[in-house]
């Protein structure tokens, strides 16, 4: 068997704030008191403000995610240096962004003011990678005409700095719900992003477009028409839009567990000598957007879920010094399981560990779901990667590896603070990958475990809960 390794790995976001009115929570509640968006408006963070966000900077690779541990907090009120750009990706502003989504936009979707339009393109000309991409698509958004495209109720308007109405995005058809303008958005988003971070990963890796066969898109949207509402395929289109013209690709979908199974999978096809290179990529999920914005108005915050996010990592054949993925311990959350923290951590941690010989704490730092507590305490749902890492410790310590008196020091010693904005799929494990690969190339490290968990019944198809785990390890 050839032996998978991870030979790359990228993390971008993109500053969205006038995308927050768009993000699911938000357009429902705005939908029932209109007197709401003046008040999300007053709450929106610069695009300044969102560059010297510690967790973001951990995000891009600039800060280790340990680091925050030593900050002052709340992180919101100590600013970092504002870098762009980091080892992993960039934070991409929100003009650009809409840029970003032109190229994406083969059906001539998007309508833009012509003079934002001409503000775009000379900032896309700057970039060190966009700047060689034929930037066509974004002149023919900004030569259509978005005021008529308004005049269609199915049509939604598009905003800058808060809300200054720069554009619109037309429905696909006009009896087809799949089509509606809001879900061509978030699928746009996703593609745009991911297509991103896969172009950082070629950037900065060394890794040839090219040489890429094969790219699995683990992205959270549901593309497809009213024939196949969840059927579509990212992977393809972030392929293509990358320029990976030597590759196909597929959707892994498993809520916000996917990014992990996606790995898996790419590592088998490697395994298999099926393809020599393999792409998993994810992109972000504009639906969760603001998604939990009456905790921040609540204690007088800006909303913090107003970045999307992506992710690409290079699965390749052993070359000596990439970190090996070990497909013989994987975790899987089987049916018998049972939905419990406890029961799911037992599938997901101790059982694979077990299979090669390990201890839970034999293994270097885990990675589970590591949203940012600032962005998730004020709404009432806690400090999650802490909760989790507790009961991993718990864990451990009914198997008798730790005494319970060493719980908070197994919390230190093998867990991180949660530093990912709520982009489910992308918080799930994999936003570590970047900081991890290279922690094991380092030696600082022997050993991680990915860990991600996702909720199934949220489909209504199941009352099932599913996760993936898998062992990293240094050469």
């Amino acid at each position: 068997m050839i032996q998978p390794v991870i030979k790359g790995v990228s993390a971008i976001l993109a500053h969205a704030p006038s995308f927050i009115r768009h993000g699911s929570k938000p357009s429902r509640e705005i939908g029932a008191d209109a007197d709401l968006l003046p008040t999300i408006l007053a709450h929106l963070r610069s695009y300044h403000e969102a560059l010297s966000y510690a967790p973001h900077q951990v995000f891009v690779g600039r800060i280790r995610p340990n680091k925050l541990r030593t900050l002052p907090t709340p992180w919101l009120t100590h600013p970092v240096a504002p870098e762009r750009f980091g080892p992993f990706g960039e934070i991409l502003p929100e003009e650009e962004l809409y840029g970003l989504l032109a190229l994406a936009d083969e059906f001539r979707l998007l309508a833009l003011d012509s003079d934002f339009t001409e503000e775009v393109i000379k900032r896309l000309a700057d970039h060190p990678m966009l700047h060689s991409m034929c930037l066509d698509p974004v002149r023919e958004a900004g030569r259509r005409d978005f005021g008529e495209s308004l005049n269609s109720a199915s049509a939604m308007p598009l905003f800058v700095e808060g809300n200054r109405l720069i554009g619109a995005i037309r429905r696909g058809q006009e009896d087809d719900e799949s089509l509606a303008a809001p879900f061509l958005l978030e699928n746009l988003a996703g593609k745009a992003t991911g297509a991103l971070a896969l172009l950082h990963l070629a950037s900065r890796d060394g890794l040839s477009l090219d040489a890429v066969e094969y790219v699995l898109g683990c992205s959270e949207e549901a593309v497809g028409d009213r024939y196949q509402r969840g059927g579509g395929n990212l992977g393809k289109a972030m392929a293509e839009m990358a320029g990976c013209g030597n590759a196909s690709g597929a959707d892994i979908k498993n809520f916000c567990a996917a990014p992990i199974p996606a790995l898996v999978v790419g590592g088998s096809l490697v395994a298999a000598g099926v393809f020599e290179n393999v792409a998993v990529v994810g992109g972000g999920s504009l639906a969760k957007l603001g998604m939990k914005f009456r905790g921040h108005l609540k204690h007088q915050m800006p909303i913090l879920e107003d970045v999307l996010a992506g992710i690409a990592v290079w699965v390749g054949r052993d070359d000596g010094r990439s970190p090996r993925i070990r497909l013989d311990s994987v975790g899987r959350h089987e049916v018998k399981a049972g939905s419990s923290n406890q029961a799911i951590l037992e599938a997901l941690v101790a059982r694979p560990l077990a299979k090669i010989g390990k201890r839970i704490t034999e293994v270097g730092i885990f990675a589970t779901e590591l949203h940012n507590p600032e962005i998730t305490v004020p709404q009432g749902n806690g400090d999650v990667p802490l909760r989790n890492y507790r009961t991993m410790a718990a864990l451990a310590a009914l198997r008798g590896e730790i005494d319970a008196s060493e719980i908070d020091a197994f919390v230190q010693k093998h867990g991180m603070p949660g530093f990912a904005p709520t982009q489910g799929h992308l918080a799930s494990a994999i936003c570590f990958l970047g900081h991890a690969r290279e922690m094991l190339l380092a030696k600082e490290i022997e050993t991680v475990q990915l860990v991600a968990k996702g909720s199934l019944f949220l489909g209504m198809m199941s009352r099932q809960s599913d996760g993936m785990s898998v062992l990293i390890e240094a050469q």
